[in-house]
């Protein structure tokens, strides 16, 4: 009888450290602060900065997954962005705590089902299909898309994808690899009382094997997204009423290729704006990059163009944009980079931007 608790204690003892086994918790993200001059084209003024964000915007968090036995494990991520020039939380003023990540789900051999703020369907493609990745500084086809210029409410530039980024109330489920293609089906409740049918769906596609990397994705929005001001895209409301958009639907294809002296990028994409009424407004954007590797880092150069047209803009806008740099290797977490811009907004002078900086994953 005396055995008995020293028994017990022995399996409480095994038990605990399968129980650790089967749990992992990591704490991630990145660190990216750079020096330099900003000018978009429609910007007033230049500005001698030292920004948060030149190559990737910095974040932080946590992300882990238990293992609840049969193949199903359990996943979370928390993740939020802060300005590393100034220690200031979120992209900019009034940006959400995990507006990066906040969602738990459950994964196995069906896929994954996720529930909570994600990525939204458009990143992954955007991100992945362009040389600068996710910078949402110098990356012609990423500033075209999610990048606003000018002061809020009074835009020179609004951005061409509506509800962000990332998606609040959503749910996503994700496919288990499919001899290299993956898919993802994201849906995001709109909220509203009495307006069941108001939400956003969409649709991705992501495929690489070997040198060649797909995708596509189609999104139907009509929820807006945090600090947009209510509006479905931008609260701007003169000259222009972007205001007045309430639907749009995007329509996304890229395709890069890997010739190991350099790889090559390629994306078309167009977008319908509809308004409550006759007015509407369709953007045309096609992108083309290389990333050469040289010494040790790689030569980057990427270039984007936007045409809008339509009743509620009147006269077309164009946009195109030019961005080369170099990124250098220090480490496997760590690089240097420069890269020069030049931008070009139809009644606007063509103006530049550079900036040299450093970024450490961890």
């Amino acid at each position: 009888m005396k055995k008995y608790p020293v028994l017990a204690a022995a399996i409480a003892i095994l038990a605990a450290q399968g129980a650790f086994a089967q749990t992992s918790i990591t704490v991630q993200g990145a660190v990216d602060v750079f020096a330099g001059s900003l000018k978009n084209s429609g910007d007033t003024a230049r500005r001698a900065v030292v920004n948060s964000g030149g190559m990737t915007t910095s974040y932080f968090g946590f992300k882990g997954s238990e293992d609840l036995g049969g193949g199903l494990k359990a996943d979370f991520a928390l993740n939020g962005f802060y300005q590393a020039d100034t220690g200031t939380s979120g992209r900019f003023g009034g940006d959400n705590l995990f507006s990066r990540d906040a969602n738990v789900g459950l994964s196995g051999s069906f896929g994954k089902i996720q529930f909570g703020r994600g990525l939204a369907p458009s990143f992954l493609p955007a991100v992945l299909f362009n040389p600068f990745g996710d910078s949402f500084t110098f990356s012609p086809l990423v500033v075209h898309t999610y990048v606003p210029s000018g002061a809020f409410g009074a835009r020179s530039w609004i951005a061409a994808n509506a509800s962000d980024s990332g998606w609040s109330n959503e749910i996503i489920y994700s496919t288990p690899d499919l001899n290299g293609l993956r898919a993802n089906l994201h849906y995001q409740f709109g909220e509203v009382a009495g307006r069941t049918g108001t939400n956003n769906i969409a649709l991705n596609l992501l495929y690489s094997k070997g040198p060649l990397g797909l995708s596509a994705y189609y999104h139907d929005a009509e929820v807006s997204n945090p600090n947009a001001g209510g509006a479905l895209i931008d609260p701007t409301a003169a000259p222009v009423n972007y205001r007045a958009i309430t639907r749009q639907k995007a329509y996304f294809a890229g395709a890069s290729y890997n010739f190991n002296v350099a790889k090559l990028f390629a994306t078309y994409q167009v977008n319908d704006n509809d308004t409550a009424t006759a007015l509407s407004m369709k953007g045309k954007t096609f992108s083309l990059g290389m990333s050469a590797p040289l010494g040790q880092g790689s030569v980057l150069l990427g270039y984007a163009n936007t045409k809008r047209d339509g009743s509620l803009i009147g006269s077309d806008i164009k946009r195109d944009t030019l961005s080369v740099g170099y990124d250098y290797l220090m480490s496997k977490r760590t690089d240097l980079y420069t890269v020069l811009m030049s931008d070009k907004i139809t009644g606007a002078s063509r103006a530049a931007s550079f900036g040299i900086g450093v970024r450490h994953r961890f």
